[in-house]
């Protein structure tokens, strides 16, 4: 494995911190808590530690084995053994590029709200406040309506925290994530332990942790734990195999993988406790159900959590600034490892100059972003998200099992991953890659794609859930001729 002059890790910590940093996001504390709640707490929780030990895990090993073996980001590492796979790994970095243009505009709302925090804006009606004066939500995804000019201005600000987060690339991002990563934590640990101290807190956390195993029948439960798992995990995106690339030799993969993964779902679990035991207590307040305290959806985070800091006995506005800078530190983590995996590909293929092409990737991120700042951009984000990440993910998996398991060969990455660890893996580690892992996603993506022509997703028409495949489709697309173009741009070096 040649070295030469490829950027390092400054340490081993900093590339765990990293890669912790870029699975503990704004996906275990904005995306898990109202996936959780929408399909009924306890009756998500096992599918997800299921795919968590049959796919996360593993395919954490296959993606830092890839990364590491071959140097190269995730295009040219599919490339090294097989030129006909480098679209896959193309198409995996574009899904990751495509998601963090609305994920940026979630850093929006965070931004407005840790301005808002200093005063409580959103007084004892969260839920009102959020959907009606933050996001001025109009009544459908056709009517568009205009740009919210707050949430454009947060979305270029979030672009330029970005672009220096990632100046220099993983020298940069192994500074950052020493604060960005162990912070959320602190501030996550104080929410729980004031929510499940609120009347009610049991009923919340008995909703979670209480399993319903006729909801376990419904492919759209398995379909969404396993994208979760990939999503909170950065797995599919590229960013894996990008980060791993940068690793020195004897990196420990198996080890960090366990690491990275349990560290992850901790993150989740621990998020849910604040968010359920807010429901909670919600749900004594207003003497409904736990499931009907609040429509379940991408604002859940947004209505809940100013819930809980309203209920703190004192310095509510200094919490409230806290958790909100919280939420930004979590969702910059997963962002700029978003665009440094995408980054990362194209100063492979095209000669030009790191800030350069971090430049002209927000600026292309700003104007696609501009949608999901309007009236209806929640619609729109909730509709993208779910062809992206869960379609997305789901089938880059499959296609990485598939070149893996039929084309590079199981056993040639097990024992090159066994070699650079401290502890190995057995045959397992192949039967789940070749056989289980494509299997199980295959059918349940089948199952579910066969669902949802029968009741579409979110009670949208199929017209706009159509707008929202296309997404996915011309991400393949690009992908397919990003891949097959030989010529390469000479840029500024």
């Amino acid at each position: 494995m040649n070295q030469g002059n490829r950027e390092n890790w400054d340490s081993r910590p900093a590339f765990i911190l990293a890669a912790i940093g870029s699975a503990v996001g704004l996906g275990n504390i904005w995306r898990f808590p109202y996936i959780a709640y929408k399909y009924g707490g306890g009756a998500f929780l096992i599918p997800y530690i299921v795919a968590l030990f049959t796919a996360g895990i593993p395919l954490l090993i296959l993606e830092f084995s890839l990364g590491h073996k071959t140097e190269k980001a995730a295009p040219n590492a599919f490339n090294s053994f097989n030129k006909k796979t480098k679209w896959i790994g193309w198409w995996a970095v574009l899904i990751g590029m495509s998601i963090v243009v609305y994920y940026a505009v979630i850093m929006s709302w965070s931004l407005i709200y840790l301005g808002k925090s200093f005063t409580l804006a959103w007084g004892n009606t969260p839920d009102t406040h959020f959907f009606n004066n933050v996001l001025h939500l109009s009544k459908s995804p056709s009517n568009i309506g205009m740009i919210v000019l707050p949430i454009l201005i947060g979305l270029i600000a979030v672009w330029f925290w970005i672009y220096f987060s990632i100046i220099k690339g993983v020298k940069s991002v192994g500074k950052i994530v020493y604060v960005t990563v162990i912070f959320p934590w602190i501030i996550l640990i104080i929410l729980i332990i004031r929510g499940v101290t609120l009347p009610g807190a049991m009923n919340g956390l008995s909703y979670l942790f209480t399993p319903n195993f006729a909801a376990l029948k419904s492919p759209e439960v398995w379909i969404n734990a396993y994208s979760q798992i990939f999503f909170s995990t950065s797995i599919g995106f590229g960013i894996m195999i990008a980060y791993a690339s940068y690793l020195p030799r004897k990196a420990d993969i198996i080890n960090n993988a366990f690491l990275i993964g349990l560290a992850n779902s901790v993150t989740s679990l621990l998020a849910s406790i604040a968010i359920f035991s807010t429901l909670g207590y919600l749900s004594l307040q207003k003497g409904v159900p736990v499931a009907n305290v609040v429509t379940s959806g991408p604002g859940l985070a947004f209505v809940t959590y100013p819930a809980i800091i309203n209920l703190f006995p004192f310095a509510r506005e200094i919490f409230g600034a806290l958790f909100f800078i919280m939420l930004l530190t979590l969702g910059i983590d997963s962002a700029f490892s978003l665009v440094e995996a995408f980054s990362s590909a194209a100063l492979e293929k095209w000669k030009i100059s790191r800030p350069m092409m971090n430049f002209i990737i927000g600026v292309i991120a700003i104007v696609l972003g501009i949608l999901f700042t309007t009236n209806s951009g929640l619609y729109w984000l909730d509709i993208v998200d779910h062809y992206l990440s869960v379609y997305g993910l789901i089938i880059i998996v499959i296609l990485e099992c598939l070149v893996v398991g039929y084309i590079v060969g199981p056993s040639v990455l097990r024992k090159y991953a066994n070699s650079q660890s401290d502890f190995s893996i057995g045959r397992w580690w192949d039967i789940l890659i070749k056989f289980f892992i494509p299997v199980i996603l295959l059918v349940i993506m089948i199952w579910n794609i066969k669902n949802e022509i029968i009741n579409p997703y979110g009670e949208y028409s199929r017209g706009t859930l159509f707008i929202g495949m296309s997404v996915l489709i011309a991400t393949l697309i690009v992908a397919i001729i990003l891949s097959i173009r030989r010529r390469e741009f000479k840029g500024v070096k």
